[in-house]
């Protein structure tokens, strides 16, 4: 990416062993993620041409010399934050801060470099089937994303659960709410399509209005009271305080949107007796139960794929999720 709405797919040099603990991985395929959007739409800053991409999925094709548990030939899912797994802040489940984190790829691409991978990496039994991988690639950010926002929001059996965001992670987070046993679960969302999908994944309900409005609506269908779990997976002012606004005292908002210019007004959030946990989603917490599910069939996160593209034609994929004619693109390679 060079700059707002400017991508460009170019050759760039082969990815190399550069430390003793990092694999090299072949890709199956590749994708674009909603947070790619931020600068493509100018939101974030780009000050020189930056490789894009962070969920990844393949085959391991070379370790380093330190690398013990990850071997050639093995398929492997990652998170977007490489870690050694075994500092402190590991293994009290916050990967995304591991004390020595780095940032694996750029994963829009043929090949990878993942560093830390004996800690970064998980192998799946076998090598999957084609039809296995949209739904392996996926658990690699958006589906573990989507599920740490609904454990943060404390979704279970029982509790009735709203959705904040209809993109990829908020579907993947009405998925885990289903998983995770909630009685009832709300999307807000205004597309047919993405509302199909949401129903599909366990959405009981569903919810147009936006804002104060919003906020009304779920008001209405939980007797006055709010949501026990709210996800909030956009990352805006008006996202977050719809998130928080829609939940009940004492009840959880897990949110996992990159936040962009973000306040909470400290009035209101101590009166509300609102729980708020998230932050970069440890997707590497949750991938070996997440790609367990995968492999037995009860989950099919790769549903929110609804374009495919070559990777060659990925500049196309950028401008139909921005868009918003697609939920996400997966590039094949």
């Amino acid at each position: 990416m060079y700059g707002a709405g400017d991508v460009r797919v170019e050759d760039r040099p082969e990815p190399q062993i550069q430390a003793p603990t990092d694999a090299l991985i072949r890709l199956s395929a590749s994708c674009i993620c909603g947070s790619d959007l931020w600068p493509y739409r100018g939101a974030d800053p780009i000050n020189e041409p930056s490789p894009m991409g962070h969920e990844y999925a393949g085959i391991v094709e070379e370790v380093g010399s330190a690398v013990s548990t990850i071997k050639p030939g093995q398929f492997v899912v990652g998170s977007f934050v490489a870690s050694d797994n075994t500092c402190e802040i590991c293994r009290a489940g916050y990967q995304t801060s591991c004390v020595h984190g780095e940032s694996p790829g750029p994963a829009q691409a043929q090949s990878m470099r993942v560093p830390l991978a004996d800690g970064t990496l998980v192998a799946s039994a076998d090598v999957p089937d084609d039809r296995l991988i949209p739904h392996f690639l996926a658990a690699s950010d958006v589906l573990g994303t989507g599920w740490f926002a609904a454990v943060a929001a404390e979704a279970g059996p029982g509790k009735t659960v709203a959705v904040v965001g209809d993109g990829a992670v908020g579907l993947l987070g009405i998925l885990a709410a289903k998983q995770l046993g909630a009685e009832r679960i709300i999307a807000m969302s205004r597309h047919l399509p993405r509302q199909q999908i949401a129903r599909e994944f366990g959405a009981t309900d569903i919810v147009e209005e936006r804002g104060e409005g919003g906020v009304d609506r779920i008001k209405d269908l939980t007797d006055g009271l709010g949501a026990h779990s709210v996800v909030e997976a956009v990352g805006t002012q008006e996202s977050m305080m719809q998130a928080v606004r829609s939940t009940r005292p004492g009840g959880h908002v897990g949110y996992v949107g990159v936040s962009h210019d973000v306040t909470l007004p400290g009035a209101e959030m101590f009166f509300s007796h609102v729980h708020l946990h998230g932050g970069p989603a440890p997707v590497r917490r949750f991938l070996p139960d997440l790609m367990d599910r995968i492999t037995r069939g009860e989950i099919q996160p790769g549903r929110v794929f609804d374009q495919q593209l070559p990777l060659e034609d990925a500049v196309d994929g950028y401008r139909a999720m921005d868009q918003r004619r697609a939920i996400k693109t997966l590039l094949t390679i």
